[in-house]
Order: C-alpha cells, then sequence, then structure tokens
C-alpha cells in the first residue's frame, strides 16, 4: 500500500519540477524560483528579475502544456489498460485497435472540411473503429490475439488512407500544421486545448473508476460473465465508450501519440500486478507522470523541439517486441 500511495503523490512533484523546465531564453530556473518566492510568501525578487515576463511564460505557456501532457497520458494509459482488460488481450492499446487513426482521421476533416466540433467529430470516428476493428476480429464469440492485430492494422491502414486523402485535398498552407500534428506533439497546447479535453477525459476516466471492479469480471472471459449475472456485450459497450471517449479526446488536441497506451498498462502491472481496481487509478496517475516526464525530455533535449510521439514509438516499439517474443498466452498470463 505504501508503494502504491507514492503511485498518487508522483504527480505533484513532478508537475512543480516541470515549471522550471523549458527551452524560453527569455527567463532562467532561478527567475522562476523568485517568481514562485514572490507569490508564496510575498518576497521581493531581485531587480533583474521581471515578473511580469516569468508569470506569462508560467502561466500561460508552461501550465497548459503541462497538463496538457498530464491529461493525455492519462488518457491514454487509463484507456489501454481498460480495453486490454476487456479484450484480454495484453497487447491491445488505442492505436492499435485503429481508435487512434480513427480519431485522427475525425479531428483532420473537422478541422478541413465538417463544420462540427474537433471533438466530437474524433469521438465518433475513433467509436467506429474500435468496433469494426472488433466485429472484425470477433470468431464465434471469442477473439484471438492474431485475429486482433491484423483486424487493427486493417482499421489502422483504411483511416490512415482516409486521412491521406484529407491531407491531398488540404489547402497547401493548413497542410503542415496538420501534418506536425498528426506526428503527435504538444506544441500547440494552450488554455482553450486543456478546457476542451479536460471534462471529456475527467469524466470518462471518473466512470470507468467506478466501474473498475467489472473490468475483473469481464477479464474472466464471456462464459464467467453471465456466470455472476452481467450480460457481456453491455458491459463491453459501457467500457468501449468512455475509453474511447477519453483517447479521442486526447488525440483530437495532441494528434498520435503511439505506445502509450500499450507499453505504460504494462508498467504499471509489472509493479502492482493484475488487480484492475488498483491498475485503473493508478494508470491515470502514473501515465500522466510518465507523458509529462517524456515530454520534458522533447522539449529540452534539442535547440528545436522534437514531437513528443516520435520518443513515446522510440521507447514503446521495443517493448512491443518484447511482448511479442514473452506473451504466448493470454490475458494475465
Amino acid at each position: 500500500m505504501k508503494r502504491e500511495s507514492l503511485f498518487y503523490i508522483l504527480p505533484l512533484p513532478l508537475i512543480f519540477l516541470s515549471l522550471f523546465i523549458g527551452p524560453s531564453e527569455t527567463i532562467k530556473q532561478v527567475d522562476v524560483y523568485y517568481w514562485l518566492m514572490f507569490k508564496i510568501f510575498g518576497i521581493s525578487p531581485p531587480d533583474f528579475v521581471d515578473l511580469q515576463i516569468v508569470e506569462t511564460v508560467v502561466l500561460e505557456i508552461r501550465l497548459p502544456r503541462i497538463i496538457t501532457a498530464f491529461l493525455v497520458g492519462a488518457a491514454l494509459t487509463t484507456s489501454g489498460s481498460s480495453l486490454q482488460a476487456m479484450i484480454r488481450n495484453p497487447l491491445v492499446e488505442p492505436y492499435l485497435l485503429g481508435l487512434s487513426s480513427g480519431a485522427a482521421f475525425g479531428a483532420a476533416l473537422a478541422m478541413t472540411r465538417l463544420n462540427m466540433p474537433i471533438q466530437i467529430s474524433a469521438f465518433v470516428f475513433g467509436l467506429f473503429a474500435v468496433c469494426l476493428t472488433y466485429f472484425l476480429a470477433l470468431r464465434k464469440g471469442e477473439i484471438s490475439i492474431l485475429s486482433m492485430i491484423l483486424s487493427g492494422v486493417i482499421v489502422s491502414g483504411i483511416f490512415t488512407a482516409c486521412l491521406t486523402i484529407v491531407q491531398f485535398l488540404t489547402d497547401p498552407f493548413r497542410l503542415q500544421g496538420i501534418v506536425y500534428w498528426i506526428m503527435g506533439n504538444l506544441h500547440n497546447a494552450s488554455w482553450t486545448g486543456v478546457k476542451s479535453m479536460a471534462i471529456p477525459i475527467v469524466a470518462g476516466s471518473l466512470l470507468l473508476f467506478l466501474i473498475r471492479w467489472r473490468l475483473n469480471v469481464i477479464s474472466l472471459g464471456d462464459i464467467e460473465t453471465r456466470t455472476v449475472g452481467y450480460n457481456p456485450t453491455t458491459l463491453k459497450i459501457l467500457i468501449l465508450i468512455p475509453s474511447t471517449l477519453i483517447a479521442s479526446a486526447s488525440v483530437a488536441v495532441a494528434g498520435i501519440i503511439g505506445m502509450v497506451g500499450l507499453v505504460v498498462p504494462h508498467m504499471i502491472r509489472m509493479m502492482i500486478g493484475y488487480d484492475n481496481q488498483r491498475v485503473i487509478p493508478i494508470s491515470f496517475a502514473f501515465g500522466g507522470s510518465f507523458l509529462l516526464l517524456v515530454d520534458n525530455f522533447s522539449r529540452t533535449v534539442s535547440q528545436f523541439e522534437i514531437p513528443i510521439g516520435i520518443f513515446t514509438t522510440l521507447i514503446g516499439g521495443p517493448f512491443f517486441i518484447y511482448l511479442l517474443k514473452r506473451l504466448k498466452h493470454g490475458y494475465g498470463d
């Protein structure tokens, strides 16, 4: 229990330390320190510190990005944990199921063609992609790892092709922004983006938290679920909708950030086990902390900012290969 409490405490110091990290040449770490001392204790800073500039950089640039990174990481990890338990497949994640590609296509379509909110369009197409993957992989009421992976690859390919068509038909001046967004990045993080994603991510994660014990039931299989008095189809829909909602909300704001929904849930299970009553809340806290840590690295490792999606894929790729080699059976083995 003491180890689990560390997962919930971790975001607080990490968020605080992230306020001092940034590529800005205008202010230094010590300037942020003086600004905090002034805000908290009323201690006047030295004359060379411009409190107005520091406050603008911290509150209008760094803080919204920190919150965006945390929420996106929390959403992708919670969604990945829930989908892995629901489908009883340790290799499942939002990107592999076609959810991210579908949501990205919906978001890009809303940006360029549809007169509708990006969040709604991303959710609708993300949900459609997951449902399509699920039913393509379904064979006599059972889903194998191979069929799920193949179906996800097919659906992802279809929506990626559709996304390419949207890019091809898009105004060249807007195309660069869409391409950079698809790579998965947080450079455009703002309070507007935080407000648009906070409600669906918090609401969807809260619903998954409330039904987290049912994830243990559905992970046993459809027959066992019926034995304890639950309809597996209804239960899967109840899990699928909030999982899709929170993942699509993150895609609509940050683009496609792959592998987080696969890698981090397995990290958590390796540390605390397979009980979803513990995995789901820790997924939110640890997943957000993980992506925030990667984002801090991505925006300071070089003079120009590298999209965070590149780093998560480089981290998750070898881990995915490890899982393919190690896991020969079903969920929880």
